[in-house]
């Protein structure tokens, strides 16, 4: 999937469909002189649908249906007949997907199953026949009931997404290259910051055919959480993942100093993103010659006490099978 094509944040318009009119029908045979009312109901308008879709990626396919309307109810004939239902309208979007009320910001719904549906707006009720209005004291009512109006709604899409590990790290650690060498995704490289605007997913091929998916979410900068850099556009992304891998090059200044800041955007922005999962990866080795390597380990070895690490290098693809076979324990724990 290329950058133009990821679309996680759309805005739409919805509006369900309008209920048809009761009908004031008066009943007419030969023979029969005064029949009495028969007018029958209204059909309810269209409702608006929302419903999860785990083959959709993103939400491009509703960047330029800015407007959704479902159909109007059919209006009651005579005989009691009810008009017919508007037609319903759906909403498909991929798992991982936020509904907000444009104006109040209040989160309405989140769909993260397969085939979840949730009524986002119901249909106007259809208005009610002649014949239910019928009484001992009138006997031939010559009106109905109008149909109800629809709902409407501006509404909020945003694409959460959901994969199983995703990429933490600063601008330019080399997330994106580690994705292209274990995935068979092309996310865009360069040697500068904020390469990567949009997240990338790819699937990681495991032994015997198993699979896991992988995202490079746009790079973090101290004081994301108040929403510097791209901020909470980045932190958003990583709220689903089950395991959150910490990239950080071996050229960096202070490695420590490094994950400490990461950690604390991470806390402060949502604190339960810290009970997930965590493995830091030593990215870029192949910089360092065989002594600094030793020597980089065991200093690595003293500060991250307790908290698992690797050391690999995705340009001379080294340490790669062992990070592959350490997340899926870690996956699969």
């Amino acid at each position: 999937m290329t950058e133009g094509n990821f679309v996680d944040y759309v805005k739409i318009y919805i509006a369900s469909g309008k209920g048809g009119k009761g009908s004031s029908h008066l009943h007419r045979e030969k023979f029969i002189e005064k029949g009495g009312p028969d007018g029958g109901d209204g059909g309810r308008g269209g409702h608006i649908i929302l419903r999860g879709n785990k083959s959709l990626w993103t939400l491009f396919h509703l960047k330029f249906a800015r407007h959704v309307k479902g159909g109007h109810g059919g209006d009651g004939g005579s005989s009691r007949s009810t008009g017919h239902d508007g037609e319903d309208k759906y909403i498909e979007v991929p798992l991982g997907t936020v509904i907000k009320d444009k104006d109040t910001d209040e989160v309405i719904l989140e769909i993260t199953e397969h085939g979840q549906e949730k009524i986002i707006a119901k249909g106007g009720k259809g208005g009610l026949g002649n014949w239910h209005f019928r009484s001992s004291t009138n006997q031939t009512p010559r009106y109905a009931q109008p149909g109800m109006a629809g709902e409407e709604i501006d509404l909020i899409l945003e694409l959460k997404v959901l994969a199983d590990v995703g990429l933490v790290g600063f601008p330019n650690a080399g997330k994106s290259t580690l994705l292209s060498v274990l995935t068979a995704a092309k996310p865009k490289i360069a040697d500068y910051a904020f390469t990567t605007l949009k997240p990338n997913l790819g699937i990681v091929v495991y032994r015997d055919f198993q699979t896991f998916v992988m995202a490079d979410i746009p790079g973090i900068i101290e004081g994301a959480a108040e929403g510097k850099g791209l901020g909470h556009y980045f932190l958003r992304h990583i709220e689903r993942n089950s395991t959150l891998l910490f990239l950080i090059p071996a050229d960096a200044k202070d490695i420590r100093a490094e994950y400490d800041i990461l950690i604390d955007e991470l806390r402060r922005y949502n604190p339960e993103m810290l009970d997930k999962d965590r493995l830091v990866v030593i990215s870029k080795c192949d910089l360092l010659d065989e002594e600094l390597t030793i020597e980089l380990n065991d200093q690595l070895q003293k500060e991250f006490k307790g908290i698992p690490f690797l050391m690999i290098s995705s340009v001379a693809q080294h340490g790669l099978q062992v990070l592959k076979d350490r997340l899926w324990e870690m996956l699969n724990a």
